[in-house]
């Protein structure tokens, strides 16, 4: 018998999981719009489960360029306080209902954070920005350099100071003062 190999969860990558209610995209005429799913934030998507035992998950999302956000609106219960929302423009959006407010707000704080690392990799496309990247980058060498010059000064005070280029080793076929 050829073992199905279990996806995303085993891998060691998982920031947070839990039971979570998500609303259903076209709910039943018997059924409840919320059903109970154990879902798995990854660094890189969102899936949910029927339960924490499945193993194929009932749908997945990459959770890169979407936003979170605590949203009282979408339950008008006493568990109003307990849901959230992910939102990309042009893509799907999900309503989840987590099991307290303090854990719908974590849900969020952690969606947040790895948003806001996935954007801090995430290189520029535009050729502007690319440019002004560039031009701080080298101010931020020059003030660097100086700064590393005026501090090898004093960090080892009993060496004797040299004054201009005879800080720089002259090497065997090179004539001094070329540069």
């Amino acid at each position: 018998l050829e073992e199905i190999p279990r996806p995303i969860q085993d891998s060691g990558n998982i920031l947070k999981q839990g039971y979570l209610e998500k609303r259903s995209r076209e709910p039943s005429f018997f059924g409840s719009e919320w059903q109970k799913r154990w879902c798995v934030l990854t660094q890189r998507n969102f899936l949910y489960y029927a339960n924490e035992k499945s193993k194929q998950p009932k749908g997945s999302f990459p959770i890169e360029r979407y936003q979170a956000h605590l949203d009282s609106q979408l339950r008008k219960d006493s568990r109003k306080k307990c849901c959230f929302q992910l939102l990309c423009p042009g893509k799907r959006s999900y309503e989840f209902t987590a099991p307290s407010p303090a854990e719908a707000q974590d849900w969020v704080e952690q969606i947040r954070f790895l948003l806001r690392d996935l954007s801090s990799l995430t290189i520029p496309c535009d050729e502007d920005e690319e440019e002004e990247e560039e031009e701080e980058l080298s101010k931020d060498r020059d003030s660097s350099d100086s700064m590393n010059n005026s501090q090898n000064s004093t960090l080892n005070p009993e060496e004797p100071e040299l004054e201009g280029d005879d800080i720089y080793e002259v090497m065997p076929g090179e004539l001094p003062n070329s540069q």
